[in-house]
């Protein structure tokens, strides 16, 4: 495989000692940086919302061409009706049912193909269409169906993106910490959402095409630079393979002992797992289908727990400056600048919950117990977060952005790829990119559900959109009930192997202990008889 021209110069500046970590961490810094981009480029669709259709005309200066009796007057046609909050959910479904349906495809083409080319390509083709539709607003476009056409077409190519990066990560990155490292990492996602709400912030109220342009600037460049530096995989240059065993070491006194953390799928014993492995060597480097996907234990679960946690989260995303619009008095620019408070709780949300589920080895307990924090704070904020300090709102959406992006991250980062490195496909480098889309995939359909549905529900009221949202998170924790038994199961079943290598020595210590209390006792006794 190629290597890029620029990355062939990157061990002249390192030590062959630190080639690999140097590799290592720099794929890691890159691919976060590509995926942030992806991010800000389909973030200001949420902020230009406010603008597309104002909450009031009447607050608006305007001059004498405008008919001011039309109560829609300043609005940008064709969102100048009533039914506008259909539109703009038509707008956001048509968006993510096409980014949905292309994941699929995308993990299939992901897992054939070099993922330099992939990424860049797709990188490029979604910051043409990202320009393209802020060139609606310099061109004067008012047809529906043009922004319906660039919304469909720029999901295909923004699907390109995370079965592509997660692919990368996981050839890097072996087991031991991959969810506290992924868990940094996948602060991307916060990172280009508070990065294109500020972008697209700064020109919301002046020129909102700008919203889009310089976004979709961002994103060329940065895939300029992923093909001229983004190496996909170790062994493309000569690096270390990293770990992806299920095992730990335990040291018990001056022996270290093989633990084997027990999966879900570990019930046939060490035999299956030795003919699995067998089967994986002779089916290496081929792409797996779909259906194989599916097969995988835990693959099911968390990915139906996904579409509930995305369709949270992309609500989120798409609505959340046009609710701070609604329910308060700031500003467009502020309310997008107030929900980067959000997206800075899912940042901390993500990296809690990787090490939590690294800590411990349970991903899913980690899931469900910030699906479970996640409703009640949902509930809060939206009976309170109107009425108190800005202060105090802020800290409240902020532990949303905890609870509600907490599980969401470590799905579709340390959980895909753990699934993508399953023992039964261990050695198989190019299955990761169809197990991740399969899950983010599913993922996607939730997301796209999310912002149709609070579209239409929020002609009602904001309350039942919570409603719905707090609903969501119950199902998806009931969805990972399975996964939660069985790893506790296993967790008492390792704390129960443990016990099993400790008891030998502390018995053999108790022996050891009283046959030398016997000895002391019997000269003692010796000793008394003789005086």
């Amino acid at each position: 495989m190629t290597v890029p021209i620029l990355i062939k110069i990157l061990p002249n500046f390192v030590g062959h000692r630190h080639r690999d970590f140097t590799y290592r961490w720099c794929i890691l810094f890159f691919t976060f940086v590509c995926y942030a981009s992806y991010h800000l480029s389909r973030k200001p669709i949420s902020v230009v919302k406010s603008v597309l259709h104002h909450k009031n005309c009447s607050a608006i200066p305007h001059g004498s061409t405008f008919n001011v009796s039309d109560p829609y007057w300043c609005d940008w046609a064709p969102f100048n009706k009533a039914n506008y909050k259909d539109l703009l959910g038509t707008l956001d479904l048509c968006y993510l049912i096409a980014y949905a349906v292309a994941m699929f495809l995308s993990g299939h083409i992901a897992d054939r193909m070099n993922l330099r080319y992939y990424l860049s390509g797709g990188m490029i083709m979604s910051g043409l269409f990202t320009i393209a539709f802020g060139l609606g607003y310099f061109y004067n476009v008012h047809s529906f169906t043009f922004y319906i056409a660039m919304q469909v077409i720029g999901g295909v190519f923004q699907a390109t993106g995370w079965p592509g990066v997660v692919a990368c990560v996981g050839n890097w990155f072996g087991k031991g910490k991959r969810g506290l490292i992924m868990g940094i990492w996948n602060a991307h996602t916060s990172v280009g959402n508070i990065l294109g709400s500020i972008v697209a912030g700064a020109f919301v109220e002046t020129s909102w095409g700008l919203s889009f342009v310089i976004p979709g600037v961002i994103i060329i460049s940065v895939g300029i630079l992923v093909f001229l530096f983004l190496v996909p995989h170790p062994k493309d240059v000569n690096c270390e393979l990293p770990d992806h065993s299920d095992s730990t070491k335990v040291k018990v006194g001056s022996r270290n002992i093989d633990a084997e953390v027990y999966r879900a799928d570990d019930r046939n014993g060490r035999d299956s797992e030795t003919a699995s492995l067998i089967s994986t060597k002779k089916s290496s480097e081929q792409p797996i289908s779909i259906l194989k996907a599916l097969s995988i234990p835990g693959v099911i679960e968390f990915s139906l727990c996904l579409f509930f946690a995305k369709l949270n989260s992309y609500t989120f995303l798409y609505w959340l400056p046009n609710y701070i619009s609604e329910k308060t008095t700031v500003s467009p620019s502020d309310a997008a600048y107030t929900s980067t408070i959000f997206d800075a709780g899912g940042i901390l949300g993500g990296i809690i919950a990787g090490y939590l589920s690294d800590r411990y080895r349970m991903r899913g307990v980690t899931c469900v117990i910030f699906l479970v924090f996640a409703a009640p704070m949902l509930f809060i904020y939206n009976q309170y977060g109107s009425m108190v300090p800005f202060y105090a709102n802020c800290l409240m959406l902020a532990l949303c952005g905890l609870g509600v992006n907490g599980p969401y991250a470590l799905i579709t980062t340390a959980v895909s790829a753990d699934l993508g490195t399953h023992k039964s496909i261990r050695d198989n480098s190019k299955a990761l990119g169809i197990v991740t889309a399969v899950i983010d995939g599913t993922g996607s359909i939730g997301a796209a559900i999310g912002p149709m549905l609070t579209g239409f529900v929020s002609t009602t009221s904001w309350e039942n959109v919570f409603y719905m949202l707090i609903a969501s998170d119950f199902i998806a924790a009931l969805l990972l009930l399975r996964v939660v038994i069985r790893e506790i199961q296993q967790k008492l079943r390792g704390e129960m192997d443990s016990v099993l290598i400790i008891v030998p020595k502390l018995t053999k210590c108790r022996t050891v202990s009283l046959s030398l209390l016997c000895l002391f006792l019997l000269a003692f006794w010796l000793e008394k008889r003789s005086v």
